[in-house]
């Protein structure tokens, strides 16, 4: 079992990196955030899972033993691979996921590439009482995650009478093709989504199209 790694960065490729340790190259699967902070020769510690199929071997990093819980708890959930946990980690920190969970709002899941509202559902239900919230509200001036801004946005889509997948596609979207969405603010996210799927569209389409 390898339970953790310390070496140099020598290859990142999105969210994959090969860490060489005493001469051996290890490739390791990151979380898209955590990957972002790295920078070929860093000398990194990773605490990583191995994951190990009939025909196939993976390894995961995290920065942290809190993350590399949280990944362990996902992949027991039905439906949830080894990718599909990276990318809930890569859009939420950890004290989201906890206040989600606690909150039971699987909203934030949803808007996870690979993540389907019936397997965000099952997220929330089978890790109820696994993860302990933080105490207080989450903080104001912490910085928003990606997955959290589209959830937001797709709400208040649905709530112009916009159908759920149609509003997750195009909040998506709009919060891809804006690195400071976090900080625009929902009404400018909102009037960018409306530009794209037009609101007289979205009233229609609720109405099941009129007689």
């Amino acid at each position: 079992m390898i339970a953790s790694l310390r070496g140099t960065l020598i290859a990142l490729a999105g969210s994959r990196a090969v860490i060489d340790v005493s001469g051996v190259g290890y490739a390791v699967a990151l979380t898209e955030r955590h990957a972002r902070e790295l920078r070929v020769n860093d000398t990194v510690r990773l605490h990583t899972a191995l994951v190990v199929r009939e025909d196939d071997m993976s390894l995961s990093g995290f920065a942290d033993v809190v993350e590399l819980g949280i990944f362990e708890l996902r992949r027991t959930v039905s439906g949830v691979g080894p990718n599909s946990a990276l990318g809930v980690l890569g859009e939420m920190p950890p004290d989201a996921i906890a206040r989600a969970i606690a909150a039971d709002d699987d909203a934030p899941f949803r808007a996870v590439t690979g993540i389907g509202p019936k397997t965000a559902k099952l997220i929330v239900v089978t890790l109820a009482g696994k993860l302990v919230a933080p105490a207080g509200p989450a903080p104001v001036d912490a910085p928003t995650a990606p997955g959290a801004v589209t959830a937001s946005l797709a709400a208040a889509l649905t709530g112009l009478g916009w159908p759920e997948r149609t509003a997750l596609e195009a909040a998506a979207q709009v919060v891809e093709a804006d690195p400071d969405a976090a900080t625009t603010g929902l009404a400018v996210l909102l009037r960018r989504a409306l530009s794209i799927l037009g609101p007289a569209r979205g009233r229609s389409d609720a109405a099941g199209g009129g007689s």
